[in-house]
């Protein structure tokens, strides 16, 4: 357990009540953690839970029915972000206020609030201490971390107790990669200057936003505690941890579409089909028009870990939903060596020089993931590949040195 620091919390402990045998050499989640102190943590609080349906236990029970079902702890209400609390919307919805069928609580819709809103939702919903658990992809653009952010800054701002209960970063916390966010491009894809792919856990975000950015929104830091977990190592990938994988949204489908969306989600700027739609999104790229000529200028690029196949696919929904489009399936054979960031770049890079239909979407959405013009600007003046990475180098590195001061794991 963290507050703000990097103190242990126990040794060895047992699994929750209930629960079958553990198989051994796997990952402990801030949960699992939690449930086996009996919720010491949380004693005498009304408890609000920030999850989805990600929020799971090592054998795949919800989180929230297992502590609405303890005695010991006392869940009054259920928060949801984007995709809602069950996950069923798309991109860019929730599910609204309800009341979850499972357990009679009340689900309230955080997305697209912050400030003074979600105060005001944390009265409405009776709590005294926020707990957040969430399964995150490592991208700065992936809503489910600004949710923490949001909350965690009104929690500040209305004397709330935040516990965040900490998991994997599913695509390894090896490294922080790819541009900072310029605070001047700050919306709901990237409130506060991080990097693209930020190589931390939620906890140790939770850290950080709370030590860096939130005392700047909130005028004064939320009471946080971090639940650490145990046998999470830096360089593990999700397949390491010996936990079950849950789609954090529709579109996340495996640990794979993580690995890659750090960088292709960048294509949701464009006009080109980012691969949902398909069973690979984000691995899967392309438009009408489209040809092999990108595979063969991607392969011919020679980026570390990826080789790129010729590929033809029909979208089952989204706006390209039953056309015909052309590109590239992205086939990972190094996760070790291949640089998400860079390999979206060249992508980028190659398409506009192979294709005359390449575009970026007219809303310049693009500045928004990438956070600041500069890439879209750089590419359409003519940039390679190096010059557009090597732009974002200095800031990379005042980053990771804010972020060394918060990492909780070897």
């Amino acid at each position: 357990m963290t507050t703000g620091t990097a103190a242990a919390w126990g040794a060895a402990v047992r699994g929750p009540a209930g629960a079958a045998p553990r198989r051994a050499g796997r990952v402990r989640t801030g949960f699992e953690r939690l449930a086996a102190e009996g919720y010491r943590l949380l004693a005498g609080q009304r408890i609000g839970v920030i999850t989805n349906q990600s929020g799971i236990t090592w054998d795949a029970r919800g989180i929230v029915d297992v502590m609405h079902a303890d005695r010991r702890v006392r869940t009054v209400a259920v928060l949801g972000g984007e995709h809602g609390y069950r996950g069923t919307p798309q991109a860019g919805l929730s599910e609204g206020d309800t009341r979850d069928a499972a357990t009679g609580l009340p689900v309230y819709d955080t997305y697209r609030k912050s400030g003074r809103p979600l105060v005001e939702l944390f009265e409405r919903a009776g709590v005294d201490t926020l707990v957040y658990d969430s399964q995150d992809c490592g991208a700065r653009y992936y809503t489910c971390i600004w949710t923490l952010y949001d909350c965690l800054a009104a929690a500040a701002a209305a004397g709330k107790r935040f516990v965040v209960l900490d998991r994997p970063n599913p695509v390894s916390g090896r490294h922080a990669l790819g541009p900072v966010l310029d605070p001047r491009w700050a919306t709901f894809v990237g409130r506060a200057p991080i990097a693209q792919a930020h190589g931390m856990t939620v906890g140790e975000l939770a850290l950080l936003y709370n030590g860096e950015f939130v005392p700047a929104v909130a005028g004064r830091r939320a009471e946080l505690t971090v639940v650490e977990m145990t046998g999470w190592r830096r360089a593990d990938f999700f397949d390491a941890t010996g936990l079950p994988w849950v789609p954090p949204s529709p579109n996340m489908a495996t640990p794979d579409t993580a690995l890659v969306y750090c960088g292709t989600g960048l294509f949701e700027g464009t006009t080109m089909s980012e691969g949902r739609g398909t069973v690979r999104p984000f691995e899967m790229l392309g438009a009408e028009g489209l040809d092999g000529r990108w595979a063969k200028a991607a392969n011919a690029a020679r980026l570390p870990g990826v080789h790129f196949r010729e590929a033809y696919f029909v979208p089952t929904f989204g706006p390209f939903q039953g056309r015909t489009m052309g590109g590239v399936h992205l086939h990972v054979h190094d996760r070790a060596a291949y640089d998400p960031l860079r390999t979206a770049v060249a992508l980028l890079v190659t398409a506009k020089r192979t294709w005359r239909g390449f575009a970026w979407r007219p809303d310049h959405f693009i500045d928004k993931l990438s956070g600041s013009a500069r890439l879209r600007t750089m590419i359409d003046a003519g940039a390679d590949t190096d010059e557009v990475v090597g732009a974002w180098r200095s800031e990379l590195a005042a980053f990771r040195t804010v972020r060394e001061k918060y990492l909780r794991y070897a």
